[in-house]
């Protein structure tokens, strides 16, 4: 699969008899999965398939997932009390023939506590798998659509990356062909930088001069960190071809860029070489912070 980011966002909505919803993912850098998941009082049985849904479609990645519902679930029913009515309208017919007075009004009656009900209808439960039904399939919608986010940065990603392993080749193959890294110009410099300690042109024994040059020409030879920042090369390229989720690989590769990288700069003897060394440095950590984005 191509490269996919872990940054992204997306919103679906949707309605069903009379309630409206709607849904929020917001996805950022993260270890591993991470779900924090806000739903309202009442769809609490939404979260398992909901968690279900994201496990199966993401590795990695902080994911908030918000639902926002607006209107009402019919849950309600008003009901008379049909005998605190009868008593009362008795007793006040009742009353009113005893000192008269106009006759009892429905309003007066229904505002009297305990005439008029509210009772809490059982929700049939096919219609609740229906509407969570219609729910689930609109976040399904929006997971589609923070998929497809987050491949696009992907994409953008994949291309930035491409360049900067292509850029670290380039400077590899620089220090391999580095003419600072020949014994001939690691003795002129041993040469140049023994004369100026001894303060003097003195002719210096050619043959030790030799055999010292061979020894720090060792020390500091590269042809180990070259090889392996080639090596990593290649496995940076094969990464980014994979058809899997290359984030935690890629994130390994990167350190051990970086410390071909620190121990090539520590060995360079010659400007030129610590130049390509820091230069390499900062390539790495550019492509060690783009790593972070990915799952």
């Amino acid at each position: 699969m191509p490269i996919s980011s872990m940054t992204g966002f997306a919103r679906s909505s949707g309605e069903h008899q009379g309630l409206y919803w709607q849904w929020e993912i917001k996805s950022v850098n993260g270890k591993a999965l991470d779900v924090r998941l806000r739903l309202p009082p009442g769809f609490e049985a939404l979260e398992p398939p909901v968690r279900a849904a994201l496990a199966a479609a993401f590795k990695r990645g902080n994911l908030q997932v918000a639902l926002s519902v607006s209107g009402a679930v019919q849950r309600e029913t008003v009901r008379l009390n049909q005998e605190i009515l009868d008593r009362l309208v008795a007793a006040g017919e009742a009353l009113r023939s005893r000192i008269g007075g106009e006759p009892l009004r429905a309003d007066v009656l229904l505002s009297i506590r305990g005439v008029v009900e509210v009772a809490s209808v059982p929700e049939d439960e096919a219609q609740a798998e229906r509407r969570h039904a219609a729910m689930l399939e609109s976040f399904g919608e929006a997971l589609t659509a923070l998929g497809a986010a987050r491949l696009e940065e992907g994409a953008r990603l994949h291309a930035i990356l491409s360049q900067q392993v292509a850029r670290i080749a380039e400077l590899s193959s620089s220090a391999r062909a580095n003419p600072a890294r020949s014994v001939d110009a690691i003795r002129a410099r041993l040469a140049e930088q023994v004369a100026r300690l001894m303060e003097t042109g003195a002719a210096l024994d050619p043959d030790r001069l030799h055999q010292e040059a061979v020894l720090a020409a060792t020390r500091a030879d590269i042809q180990e960190e070259v090889d392996r920042l080639d090596s990593h090369v290649e496995a940076a390229r094969q990464l980014l071809g994979a058809h899997e989720a290359i984030g935690r690989k890629f994130d390994f590769l990167a350190q051990e860029f970086n410390r071909e990288a620190n121990t090539l700069c520590s060995k360079a003897s010659d400007r030129s070489l610590s130049q390509i060394g820091l230069d390499l440095k900062t390539v790495i950590d550019q492509m060690r912070e783009q790593v972070q984005n990915i799952e």
